[in-house]
């Protein structure tokens, strides 16, 4: 496995692989690997003949006084890992070579951007769409995969590569949970042993709103209470949001989606003292 820190070298490896005919796949992360992202890798390597992954803790996402500095790093147990798995490449740019003196080029999906996440933490998905399309563009991938837990981010890199005809199948797979439901998160390592427990309610809270649903409740607003209920039963969470809306979307459900099937997404985050989480679960076809 080799690991590569220069854009143009990436690059010409990347120009290389796809003049011999070879299938590109590429999982972005910013490092702290755990199941969550092995799984992505696993899908790629089954899938592509040239497997990469990116670690890069990417500035422009963090808002002010978000977690940019304290970001748990440890480039070599990751690249142990990722050796292990058999990934043939690990792209490792520092950040003033992705975003060099005098760039002012952002990439934004409208309206989507600025909904949940992206209401409390302004910004965010400009940061997440413009490094993405870096690595589409110096990767040149076939195929991306992301996870499910990042459900509004998974949507809007979708909708990116529709809109900008990019040529990239992005794979969206199943979110990973530890053994008590709670989503594997690289955020998970600052939580104390009292918020990891409580945390719990979070995975609880989507089962509460699924059993909602099996039972026949459409109302999206009942489907909303019957989630935020369970977290609220919990003194240690805190709920930033909880919302139904479109699967592909964003938009806020409507009882005639409900009615009708469609895929809904009910979407959370929650602050388990001052760390926050987000979760997700699907609702209909």
């Amino acid at each position: 496995m080799d690991v590569l820190a220069e854009i143009a070298v990436m690059r010409l490896a990347a120009d290389r692989a796809r003049a011999a005919g070879a299938r590109i796949g590429l999982v972005p992360t910013m490092g702290a690997l755990h199941e969550g992202h092995l799984s992505l890798v696993r899908h790629v390597r089954a899938r592509t003949d040239l497997a990469v992954v990116s670690i890069f803790v990417n500035p422009t996402q963090f808002g002010p006084g978000e977690d940019l500095s304290r970001y748990p790093r440890n480039l070599q147990r990751d690249c142990e890992l990722l050796a292990a798995e058999g990934v043939d490449l690990v792209f490792t740019p520092p950040a003033e070579a992705m975003y060099p003196d005098g760039a002012r080029t952002f990439v934004e999906v409208a309206g989507m951007s600025d909904a949940l996440e992206g209401r409390s933490r302004p910004g965010h998905f400009r940061g997440v769409t413009t490094v993405v399309a870096k690595l589409f563009g110096i990767v040149a991938p076939h195929l991306a995969a992301f996870g499910q837990k990042d459900a509004q981010q998974a949507v809007i890199i979708r909708r990116m590569v529709a809109d900008l005809m990019m040529g990239v199948e992005v794979v969206v797979l199943p979110t990973c949970r530890d053994d008590d439901g709670v989503a594997l998160s690289s955020r998970n390592v600052y939580l104390s042993a009292d918020e990891r427990r409580a945390a719990r309610a979070i995975p609880g809270a989507l089962d509460a709103a699924r059993a909602a649903w099996q039972v026949g409740e459409r109302e999206p607003a009942a489907l909303v209470a019957a989630a935020r209920a369970a977290i609220d039963r919990e003194p240690l969470l805190r709920a930033d949001y909880v919302a139904l809306v479109g699967a592909d979307s964003l938009e806020p459900a409507t009882r005639a989606q409900a009615d009708a099937g469609t895929g809904l997404l009910l979407v959370m985050a929650v602050f388990a003292g001052a760390t926050r989480l987000i979760d997700n679960t699907l609702l209909g076809a």
